[in-house]
């Protein structure tokens, strides 16, 4: 199957005609943000995050071409954007309330042992994935990314984890325009067809509702 469309987004331009920057990120433009976060119910600073985390990720590797709505759908399958359990994402983009995933202890996950003892999990036995993104601390060790110029790279901020789950499935070149390049992607982050399908599906719809890329 084809890789989902690439949503589009206006972002804040200057009276100059400069994108403007906050932190290390390009922003979406305020009203685009408000009509585009209530087409698709994706909550405005979630939305912000992914979009600048795409920007970010194709201004630094622009063979990549990761669409924000890839990101989303990713957010939305993983914690459903920061607000599993009935959680919210405060102005600053802290996910309110630590979202730690179950113990991979190999009852019907992966079996991964305590990598971090429990610094980032609370757990120092098992690892758990952790953050709206749901990264595992190893890969966060790894993957992890300062996304808001904080000079912390915060699993549990949306800034952070967008733009390191950007940068982590833009990774050993891939084009995310193309079917291969963008399939391999969502299965470096989850090995399973079933989550592949609900990703792009998220994705597409994302698209069908804000518009596409030229």
């Amino acid at each position: 199957m084809p890789a989902p469309p690439r949503a589009a987004a206006d972002l804040e331009v200057s009276s100059a005609g400069i994108t403007t920057a906050v932190n290390v990120t390009r922003n979406p433009e305020a009203q685009w943000l408000m009509d585009a976060g209530e087409q698709t119910g994706i909550p405005a600073r979630a939305l912000r995050a992914y979009v600048a985390a795409a920007e970010t990720a194709n201004d630094s590797m622009p063979g990549c071409g990761i669409g924000w709505n890839t990101l989303a759908a990713v957010g939305f399958v993983e914690s459903a954007h920061g607000t599993y359990g009935g959680g919210s994402l405060d102005a600053a983009g802290q996910a309110g309330g630590h979202i730690v995933g179950p113990s991979l202890n190999g009852a019907g996950f992966a079996a991964i042992p305590d990598t971090d003892g429990g610094a980032v999990d609370n757990d120092a036995r098992w690892d758990r994935a952790v953050g709206p993104m749901q990264f595992i601390p190893s890969t966060w060790r790894l993957a992890g990314r300062d996304g808001n110029g904080d000079g912390t790279a915060d699993p549990f901020n949306i800034d952070d984890a967008a733009l390191s789950a950007a940068t982590y499935l833009c990774a050993n070149g891939r084009d995310l325009t193309t079917s291969e390049g963008w399939r391999k992607a969502i299965y470096s982050y989850n090995q399973s067809d079933a989550y592949i399908s609900q990703v792009r599906a998220q994705a597409t719809d994302y698209a069908t509702k804000t518009g596409t890329r030229q």
